[in-house]
């Protein structure tokens, strides 16, 4: 530290005040790119995560809402049927490849190894709208934005 001090002291008038000011600029970038610009973008994405979150919970709210409606009325459709054929002509159509499924009773269980979220929700709608029932369901996140992983789900006929 007292070789930096007396090389600083040998230096020029003017040499010292464009260090210092090099220094100080030095110090503001550092702070600014290692510190304030990451935070700042850290926070930009949490918040657009979390308006996801929002609209994935409203959307939520709303499937269940209108399930509870049907129940309740007593008109929700009656699915007749091979479970099994119609998720295999389903999947088909909409491009979602499913890597296993499993017969349980009156109920079969599938397995997706990778699918795309809006997919998936436009496939869930479909067997919704058949009156077939999402008896259980057990989904994770992928590495891959905008996918999930389908661990279980099981249907059963209404």
């Amino acid at each position: 530290m007292n070789a930096l001090k007396i090389w600083f002291k040998q230096q020029t008038e003017r040499e010292q005040k464009l260090i210092v000011i090099a220094g100080i600029a030095a110090v503001i970038a550092i702070f600014y790119f290692a510190i304030w610009s990451p935070l700042n973008s850290a926070i930009e994405n949490e918040k657009r995560e979390l308006e996801g979150q929002k609209s994935t919970l409203t959307w939520v709210q709303q499937q269940a809402n209108r399930a509870a409606l049907l129940r309740q009325s007593g008109t929700a459709p009656k699915f007749n049927g091979s479970l099994t054929q119609f998720v295999n002509q389903t999947t088909r159509n909409l491009g979602i490849s499913v890597s296993r499924m499993q017969p349980q009773g009156e109920n079969l269980q599938i397995w997706i190894d990778e699918v795309p979220f809006n997919g998936l929700m436009t496939w869930l709608e479909t067997v919704e709208e058949r009156g077939i029932v999402i008896v259980s369901s057990d989904f994770s996140e992928v590495d891959t934005q905008g996918f999930v992983q389908v661990r279980r789900l099981v249907l059963g006929s209404s």
